[in-house]
């Protein structure tokens, strides 16, 4: 009996010790940008994208696009364990709110290294983003992503300032069906036109850009995409 009445008093000494420790913790602040930690982790405090040139910055992108993002990993559209993990649980209005909170982030770009390419593969890089090709029935990328590839409301994204390393790895996404959106998916329907060397050239070509003083989105309505696609609002 002694023994069962000390081991019930160790029990209840310990139960209060606990719950002593507990009322002494602070609790988390229930802020945004403590909620946005698992984002910041990788790309970057204020969304300035990370140091390993595969995080993409998030900093400025409109908030319509970077909604999307959210949306297509966790519907299945895009496939990265990490993000899908991420946003899998989160409500559309906390995907809203923090689209709109990176979206308004004001910080320096930070341009990375650019690997050895040749003076005619930047040309061909060049000519793939200003002019297009074709005769492939390829557009060029500024149809799209504004003249100073900066973006344009609310939906595309800005390609200035991206690493050479992301570029090409999203577009590989493309081809290898890690990356999608809604149907019509044009963004599919070029990277199924490009070479490996295209891919190559324009990654190159785009991630040793100067970032232009103004690198704002576009006004809504600023361009006419060449290609009817579902991001935009054109039907399936």
């Amino acid at each position: 009996m002694r023994r069962l009445f000390r081991r019930l008093a160790v029990t209840v000494a310990a139960f209060f010790a606990m719950q002593a420790m507990a009322a002494d913790t602070p609790p988390v602040p229930d802020t945004l940008v403590q909620r946005i930690a698992a984002c910041t982790s990788c790309h970057g405090e204020h969304g300035e994208g990370g140091s390993n040139g595969f995080n993409p910055r998030l900093a400025g992108k409109p908030a319509g696009y970077l909604h999307r993002q959210m949306r297509d990993f966790q519907r299945g559209l895009r496939h990265y364990p990490i993000m899908e993990y991420t946003v899998g649980p989160l409500t559309d209005d906390y995907m809203r709110e923090i689209a709109e909170y990176f979206s308004a982030q004001n910080v320096p770009y930070t341009l990375h290294d650019v690997p050895a390419t040749s003076p005619a593969a930047m040309a061909r890089g060049e000519q793939l983003v200003t002019k297009g090709d074709t005769a492939r029935g390829i557009p060029p990328c500024m149809a799209c992503h504004g003249p100073n590839l900066t973006g344009v409301q609310p939906d595309i994204p800005g390609l200035v300032g991206l690493p050479y390393d992301y570029i090409s790895a999203q577009l590989g996404s493309w081809r290898t069906n890690t990356r999608n959106t809604v149907a019509p998916d044009c963004m599919k329907t070029i990277v199924s036109r490009l070479s490996d060397a295209d891919i190559s050239a324009v990654s190159a070509w785009l991630a040793q850009r100067p970032v232009p003083a103004d690198a704002h989105a576009e006004p809504a309505g600023s361009v006419s995409p060449p290609l009817r696609c579902g991001v935009l609002g054109a039907g399936t």
